[in-house]
């Protein structure tokens, strides 16, 4: 059975959640507090949870931060706050959507049939490359078993390039593949994503090489140590 676990100091808010959550097959469990939330997924694998951001304490980012050290659950956030940047900060941190307070229940079942679509439809794909590890079902990426923040579309990017290892990948293709044929972005998109995400993989950053003229390389050698998909 679906598990759903509900992250929110509103006990009416929960309950709100819980019910219409329940009209579509989730067992759910409620939880007030980033300690609560903790307790709930190391005894239970939960299919999903839904996190308020502003709780007493240990607020919504914090508890996702302690979270994703223990799980890749999918993560839905609820917050009242409509800064750009808290929403930018909450999926560096590993939220996979948000929806902003007043909301329709409605409207949340439906984003939690999509993140679940989306989560558990891609290929259960893992690729090591040395200490760098991608789960891509997981949506994660760690550096000698330290989780490494990419932002959304980082992640994507990083996808792509380790699928094409050895490659030489020019920006317009980049920019179809991971942005999209209806993007009409420039190259300099691809550029400052490659800067952050080469920044974000410390000294793994040297797999991602500069072509001059042409675009970019993901480059890791059988030498190094073999890539391994399973």
């Amino acid at each position: 059975m679906k598990k759903m676990l509900i992250v929110d100091d509103d006990k009416h808010l929960r309950t709100l959640v819980r019910t219409y959550a329940e009209l579509e097959d989730f067992s759910c469990r409620e939880a007030e507090n980033c300690t609560q939330t903790i307790q709930e997924i190391t005894q239970t694998n939960y299919t999903i949870i839904i996190l308020d951001v502003m709780m007493p304490g240990k607020d919504g980012f914090e508890t996702l931060a302690e979270i994703r050290e223990l799980t890749e659950c999918p993560v839905i956030m609820l917050t009242a706050r409509k800064e750009e940047y808290d929403k930018l900060f909450g999926f560096n941190l590993g939220a996979d959507d948000y929806v902003a307070k007043p909301f329709s229940p409605k409207e949340l079942m439906a984003r939690v049939k999509a993140v679940l679509k989306r989560t558990s439809g891609l290929e259960d794909t893992n690729i090591t490359f040395g200490a760098l590890e991608i789960k891509e079902k997981a949506h994660s990426v760690r550096i000698d078993n330290k989780k490494v923040s990419l932002t959304p579309k980082e992640f994507d990017l990083l996808i792509y390039l380790a699928k094409n290892n050895q490659l030489v990948l020019d920006r317009d293709t980049i920019l179809k593949n991971v942005w999209g044929y209806n993007y009409f972005g420039d190259s300099r998109t691809v550029d400052t994503h490659i800067k952050s995400l080469r920044d974000s993989l410390g000294s793994y950053r040297r797999l991602i090489s500069t072509v001059w003229g042409v675009g970019y390389k993901f480059e890791f050698f059988q030498h190094e140590q073999k890539q391994q998909i399973n």
